[in-house]
């Protein structure tokens, strides 16, 4: 396809690998970040020495601190969903008229229990543009390494999803398309509190038999927010539900399974987080997530137990014997 000019606003890991991606595919990628000592290592070494040290970056992604660079007709978005209203908010009038945004970042906000295709309209009022998400079992490590990943892209507009599906699809990345944004959103981020909890259960030595029947009831879980939203019920069986659940709930570089395993050994929250040394959303997440449900009247159990962890009312082992005795139900 035609050579593109493309922005990767956010330096971290998933930043890093979608921009090398992108170049690998013949487009011209500028990553916008803020650390000036990760620019220069990106641009004279060739990689992300901070967040995926030992991997090489393509030579054909360049970096800089300069926001100018935000003015271009495709902006992939990796800053993480809490800062996403701030930073928009601060570099919004740069965007090109028309120009399409895709988030790669996943969350709900926590001020606003919305996702980013919900809040941004109000951010970016005024400014035309079109939105799309991108979400699946992705880590970025593997993705550098060329090991096979599949993701898909949603938005509203069928052809620009389209677009994006060709501008990033190789051998090694596998793009499918939907139009169940706030589906592919709500996946993408609730998985990352059912994560947490598979972590505590790992950490509790709960046992397999547990952690497949957390995942199961977690899966439901976030099926039953969806729904209530709005979002089709299978898109949650796809690869932004059930493929990323799997995936961050069991994979080893998974942050949030990695802060729940630390949990369920006993490391305080603080500590867990200083040591991960990256952002963990489902922290906050847990706490949206938790919020939105009961304004909904949807039950949510196994994030409320995460909740009352990370908040300190409730031990791990006694969140786990809380859920194992809740009232008993039909599937």
């Amino acid at each position: 396809m035609e050579r593109q000019k493309i922005c990767v606003a956010g330096g971290g890991s998933w930043g890093s690998a979608l921009a090398h991606l992108a170049a690998c595919n013949g487009h011209e990628v500028t990553l916008y970040l803020r650390d000036e000592k990760v620019c220069t290592a990106i641009n004279t070494q060739h990689e992300n020495t901070h967040y995926l040290p030992g991997l090489r970056l393509h030579e054909g992604v360049r970096a800089s601190t300069d926001p100018a660079v935000l003015s271009t007709s495709l902006l992939i978005l990796a800053i993480p969903c809490q800062q996403q209203r701030s930073f928009l908010g601060l570099h919004g009038s740069r965007l090109t008229p028309g120009c399409t945004i895709l988030n790669v970042a996943k969350g709900i906000e926590d001020v606003s229990g919305c996702t980013a295709s919900q809040f941004l309209p109000s951010v970016l009022e005024g400014h035309a543009f079109t939105y799309a998400v991108l979400s699946g079992p992705s880590f970025a490590r593997e993705v550098l390494e060329g090991q096979p990943t599949a993701v898909v892209i949603a938005s509203t507009a069928m052809d620009r999803a389209e677009h994006m599906q060709d501008l990033l699809s190789s051998a090694c990345f596998r793009c499918y398309t939907s139009t169940d944004v706030l589906g592919v959103e709500i996946g993408g981020a609730v998985k990352n509190v059912i994560a947490i909890a598979a972590g505590l259960c790992d950490g509790l030595s709960i046992g397999t038999n547990g952690r497949a029947a957390l995942l199961t009831r977690g899966l439901a879980e976030i099926s039953r927010l969806g729904v209530a939203l709005g979002a089709r019920a299978q898109t949650f069986m796809g690869l932004s539900g059930l493929g990323d659940l799997v995936l961050t709930a069991t994979g080893s570089l998974s942050r949030n399974r990695t802060l729940g395993l630390a949990l369920g050994h006993g490391q305080s929250l603080e500590k867990a987080c200083q040591e991960i040394g990256m952002v963990t959303e489902g922290v906050k997440t847990a706490f949206a997530v938790s919020k939105l449900a009961a304004r909904l009247n949807v039950a949510v159990p196994i994030t409320d137990a995460v909740c009352a962890i990370l908040n300190g009312t409730l031990t791990a082992r006694e969140a786990s014997r809380q859920l194992m005795t809740r009232s008993l139900g039909q599937e």
